[in-house]
């Protein structure tokens, strides 16, 4: 079995297993996008065509919460995200996005919040109270990048990450919400210090620009917020987010157009925010997490992110604000997301229908 040595201190180096993980099926969904853990160990697991599932993970079973608003299914539209309020433990507020249709064929990412009330039969439960607290600006023609991640700060701010639509130039226009990302208070409201706050309107929620098709946030030890997102042909992008920063889209990629049409390359224009790491041939992230539990202490702080086209777990070896590839693990499909569960272990849902709930733990080999 080949092993990974890993040093430093007074102790024995650590022997890391290769694969580092055993996996196991758990359940099975159709077409499921994000989920998120709840506090008594079940998980909520979103599914495309509109439907919040609530799954025991102990025992496989798998019910339904009611309650979800109608969501505009097709392309890579539908269902999206779902994370729990900061204080969730007390106010039983449950965050979800979704693809919303407009008028005259238009359709745009939304976000949402409710009061989540579990049956006491322990299957299933109801949103209630449900109020929409953002929308994204303006709703255009298409099914694709919506991106629509949410993510809490440990300040309780709300994250939201808005694709560009495959509008391209909105990216670049702080009057428009497409290829951003957003930041709010967990009303709604917009933050005061916000970068963009004094230019009113979509502006003022904006705390980046210049993105394309954001499918993974999350935050390291540090507080540091990262984000990955699809680059065209070529160029998916792990960004290092700073206040106020441009990234460049459509006006740099390190990929070209599907036509086979040349971006230039970052470091051609210094000025817009490069990359910390990006993958040509593509690995189409989709679901990311950076790990802080104990099941696998040699990964705290490592990043995970699900590879869709590279049906792969791609492991982010993070040092400081620098970022790299350490290892890919072939999962044989497409994988949409990545969560860290209670107890350490690492858990992934593939994409499609009939897609496997997979539990990651160690291989004790």
């Amino acid at each position: 079995m080949a092993t990974q040595r890993v040093t430093g201190g007074p102790l024995p180096p650590r022997r890391i297993p290769n694969p580092p993980f055993v996996s196991n099926e758990v359940a099975r969904f159709d077409e499921p996008w994000a989920m998120t853990f709840l506090p008594d160990g079940r998980l909520l697991v979103t599914e495309k065509r509109g439907r919040l599932r609530l799954a025991n993970v102990a025992t496989g079973q798998v019910g339904e919460i009611t309650g979800v608003p109608a969501v505009a299914y097709g392309g890579q539209g539908g269902f999206g995200d779902v994370v729990l309020h900061p204080q969730f433990a007390s106010n039983r507020l449950v965050y979800i996005s979704y693809a919303e249709a407009g008028s005259n064929n238009t359709r745009g990412a939304a976000v949402a919040r409710a009061t989540l009330a579990l049956d006491a039969s322990g299957n299933g439960g109801s949103l209630s109270n449900l109020q929409v607290i953002w929308r994204q600006a303006p709703k255009v023609t298409g099914e694709g990048h919506y991106s629509h991640r949410i993510a809490f700060g440990s300040d309780g701010k709300l994250w939201i990450t808005s694709g560009d639509r495959q509008k391209m130039d909105p990216a670049q226009d702080l009057q428009s919400a497409l290829g951003k990302l957003i930041r709010l208070n967990a009303d709604g409201s917009v933050p005061a210090d916000n970068p963009f706050a004094s230019q009113g309107g979509v502006a003022a929620q904006v705390w980046t620009l210049g993105h394309r098709n954001l499918l993974g946030i999350d935050f390291d030890p540090q507080g540091r917020l990262w984000t990955h997102e699809m680059g065209p042909a070529g160029g998916d992008e792990l960004n290092l987010i700073e206040r106020g920063s441009n990234y460049g889209w459509p006006i740099v990629s390190n990929g070209n157009h599907y036509d086979g049409t040349p971006i230039p390359n970052h470091d051609t224009r210094p000025e817009f925010n490069a990359p910390e790491a990006w993958w040509t041939p593509v690995i189409a992230p989709s679901g990311f997490v950076i790990y802080t539990g104990q099941m696998f202490p040699y990964f705290h702080g490592h990043g995970f992110i699900g590879g869709l086209a590279s049906q792969a777990l791609i492991r982010i070896e993070f040092t400081g604000t620098q970022a790299r590839e350490a290892a890919r693990y072939p999962m044989g499909q497409r994988i949409r997301e990545v969560e860290q569960g209670p107890d350490g272990a690492l858990w992934l849902l593939e994409d499609g229908s009939n897609a496997r709930l997979l539990k990651l733990t160690p291989n004790p080999n």
